[in-house]
């Protein structure tokens, strides 16, 4: 899955950052998603998805569900989800 890992002018990784993804098909929508990264206090990254539906005001999020002991570990494990298990996560978040 395409996202871009490196921070460019952060200099504080404490701070979330947002990287778009790929969209996820769900019906007939095409679903817009980010993932929200940061360095937590205890030196390990936390990540939270992130979903735009094309109809609704405020993104539909998860809680820091992506978790790594360096930040190429949580972005190995973001690479690692795919369609399936992203539209799966919105369908459990989706009103």
């Amino acid at each position: 899955m395409p996202a871009n890992p490196v921070r460019y002018g952060l200099s504080n990784p404490n701070e979330p950052s947002l990287h778009d993804l790929p969209p996820v098909r769900y019906g007939a929508a095409l679903i817009a998603v980010q993932v929200e990264v940061r360095r937590a206090e205890d030196g390990t990254w936390r990540g939270r998805l992130m979903f735009f539906p094309p109809d609704a005001e405020t993104p539909t999020t998860t809680g820091e569900i992506l978790c790594g002991t360096s930040e190429s570990e949580l972005w190995e494990s973001v690479r690692d989800l795919r369609d399936h298990h992203l539209r799966d996560l919105y369908r459990s978040l989706a009103p």
